[in-house]
């Protein structure tokens, strides 16, 4: 066994820094919620992420780097594909796929994000038992990573992405950009990560959408139809994020390896988050995990999920399962399936 003081007590003062102000950035009036628009972007996409508290910047090393740190793709050691599935609340589902190729000293890779709320009832102030309509709210980014290992210490990525967020029959469209570094301290174990997510232009939003005038609107405005018509939206902003994490390899030995993790999480829309989480890996094979999120609302027990590792040859499938729960929105369940090429 390694003891590494050094590392150790550099990533414990992160730690201890965090849960005790959680805040990298001036948080300007706590929680911002509801001011800015593609809220589908801060939803994890993997379930190894998931069970460990989404403290992820600093040891995604596989196609998931695509969404937490894509100087991360530029570490791994083959080209993989994943696919990802969020049985999110109230019957909402999100799905992912993502690609790496590796060249040498390079990667690229191209992921699709897609969540579908499914048919709701729709509702008003003046009718909140439903006017007798539904309507659907799509949301889906594509994105396209560039990304390159410098030196086996150091690495750099960048992702653009493309936007598109739909509810009815009004469209937000926009471009955003995600950057991220990555630093590795010698053999020591020691990870750091740095990354800006969904820094980008605000979307105008398009199109039309109509309701029934309610009991006590008759003397509203309506179209030849009888319906009221908005037309006029303001502009949307993405969700910008800054990230700062690291990760250690705790305890090294032949047959295993316990691994922690810990995320300083900035959001421009809400108050800043800290999360930690830590992995068990028995042989490459089987994997244990479990992470809590603190200054998130709602969240009061850990999260928690495993995996499992089936070579094949020179290739090989991760299939991971992770769980996180809610106070009153309920449990979320995610599953990943890998494929390293």
């Amino acid at each position: 066994m390694k003891y590494k003081k050094i590392p150790l007590l550099l990533l414990f003062c992160l730690i201890y820094h965090g849960i005790s102000q959680a805040q990298v950035l001036p948080s300007m009036g706590e929680s911002r919620s509801g001011t800015y628009g593609f809220q589908f972007l801060k939803i994890g996409p993997d379930a190894r992420s998931a069970s460990m508290g989404n403290a992820s910047v600093a040891d995604a090393f596989d196609v998931s780097s695509l969404y937490w740190n894509p100087a991360l793709s530029a570490q791994m050691d083959q080209s993989q594909v994943l696919l990802g599935h969020t049985q999110y609340f109230a019957d909402i589902s999100m799905n992912y796929a993502g690609y790496v190729h590796r060249i040498r000293n390079f990667s690229v890779g191209a992921s699709i994000q897609f969540l579908d709320s499914g048919e709701m009832d729709e509702t008003t102030e003046l009718q909140p038992g439903g006017t007798g309509r539904t309507f659907r709210t799509n949301h889906f980014a594509i994105g396209l990573t560039f990304a390159q290992e410098l030196t086996s210490l150091f690495s750099y990525g960048v992702t653009l992405k493309y936007l598109d967020e739909r509810v009815e029959e009004v469209a937000a469209r926009t471009g955003v950009i995600d950057a991220g570094f990555f630093y590795r301290v010698g053999d020591t174990g020691l990870r750091f990560a740095v990354g800006l997510n969904n820094f980008g232009f605000d979307a105008d939003p398009g199109g039309e959408t109509r309701r029934r005038p309610g009991p006590n609107e008759s003397d509203v405005e309506t179209d030849e139809d009888g319906f009221i018509v908005y037309d006029d939206f303001t502009e949307v902003t993405p969700p910008t994020t800054f990230i700062l994490g690291s990760a250690y390899d705790l305890l090294e030995r032949s047959d295993y390896t316990v691994t922690v993790t810990g995320q300083l999480t900035n959001p421009a829309d809400s108050r800043e988050r800290f999360s930690m989480g830590i992995e068990l890996d028995y042989l490459r094979r089987f994997f244990i995990r479990t992470g809590h999120e603190f200054g998130v609302d709602e969240s009061y027990l850990p999260s928690f999920g495993a995996g499992f590792h089936f070579p094949l040859y020179n290739y090989g499938i991760r299939a991971d399962y992770g769980y996180s729960s809610r106070e009153y929105l309920g449990n979320m369940h995610r599953i990943s399936i890998r494929f390293d090429l």
